[in-house]
Parts: C-alpha cells; structure tokens; sequence
C-alpha cells in the first residue's frame, strides 16, 4: 500500500513535465513571432524618432535664425517658433505610431476633436491671437507710436499676441484687444514723421475772427517745440448760435506731442484774454406765461 502513491507519482510525472514543455514551446514560439513581428517596426520607429528629432531641431534653428535677423515683433518670433515646433512634433509623433502599426485615423479624429472643443472653448482668445498675428504682419503700428484705436489715445508700450498695451497722457494703462483693435479704426500720428496738434477752441460769434486768428499764430509761434515747417494755421471749423469754434494746428514731432498740446492751448487762452477776445457765453431764455 505504500507503493500506490509512488507508482502513481511515476504515472503522472512525465504528461506533466510533458505539458509544460509543450506550453514553453508554444509561448517560446509566439515570443519569437512577436520579436520577428515587431521587432523591425520598434527599430524603425525608434530610428524613425531619432531622426525626425534631429530633423526638427535643425528647422527650428534655420527658422529662428531666419526670423532674428527681420524685424519682427519679440512675441510674434516665440509664437512662430513654438508652432512651427509644435507642429512638426505631433507629424512625427503621429508617423511613428504608424510605424508602430497603431491606426494613425483615430488619432487624428481625437486631435481634430480636440481642436474643435478648445476653439469652441477659447474663441474669443483665438480671435485676438489672429487679430494679433494680422497686425503683426501688416504693421498698421509699432512700439512708441502714438494711436487712437477704440476711443482710447495713448503711446503704444507693447504689441503682444492677444493684447496692444498702451500709455494714456494721464498715465493709465490701457489693454486693448487685438481682435477687436484689428477689425476696427487705428488712427496712427507717427506714419509720414511730424505730427499735427489738433486744438479746438472757441470764440464769441461777434468777434473779429482775423484777429482772433492773428493773435493765435503769434501765440503758437512762441512755444520752442512747435515746427516751423510745416508751418502752423488757424481755422474756422464751425459756427452755431452762440459761438464760432476755430481749429488750432501747430506742427511738432513725437515725443514732444502732449507739450505742444497743452502748452499752446494755454499760450492762445492768454493771448485771446490779452487781446480782449471773449469766449462764447451760452444764452438762457426764459419765457413766463
């Protein structure tokens, strides 16, 4: 009776280590079919990394030194490098999944439905960013030019992708975005050099108005920063009940803009007073019944 395990041991052993080894064989098989399968497609979409990395950078480089050596906005220079980098990544990431034998289609589904969310998300932001881009090309201004654009005036102290920022005379900074500054009017003093100053002021109906423009040249003439050429001129601009309003336009140059403009309004104010021209005096009429 002690004999029946060990003879059943005997029995049994070898379909087991039989078993096994058929097991070990088949696994050893489709390892070796998987090396042979793969193994190609890994290598190449390793060498295929390699490569493109190597390719990419040396894009990038050309592109940078291109773009460093135009004049082109700082912001802009980072944003193009950084698409363009962008870009080329996800075509090499999506030719080596292809290597691989991964479906590059339904990447491309998911990054096309990725784009689409994020544009729905940020459509407001992505109108600015090609606001920016259009007048980063087109150059409608540029930093320490002086603008008028969305009933704001100011120097312009950055263009930046999304956002113009400029310095108001009351020293306030403005931000103004690029999607609505680039589809709307830009008024800009600084593109042909010289800057007319335009003052409006006005005069009482019965006063001599060639006076009025005589002593308002001679008082324009006395402010060190206003041009010679081209030379200043007064104007009637327009005339109502009670009061004829008259345009001063002296000529300066950039930096010395806000000086010429309130300097001179307050020289022809006191000209006008030393000369004894009145102001307008707005007329009440009261009826009683």
């Amino acid at each position: 009776m002690n004999m029946f395990p060990f003879t059943l041991l005997q029995s049994v052993l070898p379909t087991t280590m039989s078993s096994i080894t058929q097991q070990g064989t088949q696994w050893t098989n489709k390892l070796i079919d998987l090396i042979y399968f793969f193994g190609p497609k890994i290598i190449g979409a390793i060498l295929l990394y390699v490569i493109g990395s190597w390719i990419i950078k040396r894009i990038v480089n050309l592109i940078r030194k291109g773009i460093n050596s135009k004049n082109m906005d700082p912001s802009f220079r980072k944003f193009l490098i950084s698409l363009v980098n962008g870009s080329l990544l996800v075509l090499l990431f999506l030719s080596v999944a292809g290597v691989v034998g991964v479906p590059i289609m339904g990447f491309s589904a998911i990054i096309a439905g990725l784009a689409v969310g994020i544009g729905a998300a940020l459509n407001g932001s992505l109108g600015n960013l090609a606001g920016g881009i259009m007048m980063m090309i087109f150059k409608p201004f540029k930093v320490g030019d002086i603008i008028e654009a969305q009933d704001k005036v100011g120097v312009v102290q950055e263009l930046g992708i999304f956002n113009t920022i400029i310095l108001t005379p009351d020293s306030k900074t403005v931000i103004l975005p690029n999607g609505a500054l680039s589809t709307g009017v830009i008024v800009n003093f600084n593109t042909h050099g010289n800057l007319r100053v335009d003052i409006d002021m006005a005069i009482s109906n019965d006063q001599d108005i060639d006076l009025a423009r005589k002593v308002a040249l001679e008082a324009i003439n006395k402010h060190p920063k206003v041009l010679i050429t081209p030379a200043a001129s007064v104007a009637v601009n327009s005339i109502s009940d009670f009061m004829t309003k008259i345009t001063i336009r002296p000529y300066t140059v950039q930096d010395d803009y806000w000086d010429v403009y309130f300097g001179v309004t307050e020289l022809v104010r006191k000209a006008f007073d030393e000369q004894g021209i009145q102001g307008p005096t707005p007329t009440r009429v009261i009826i009683n019944k």
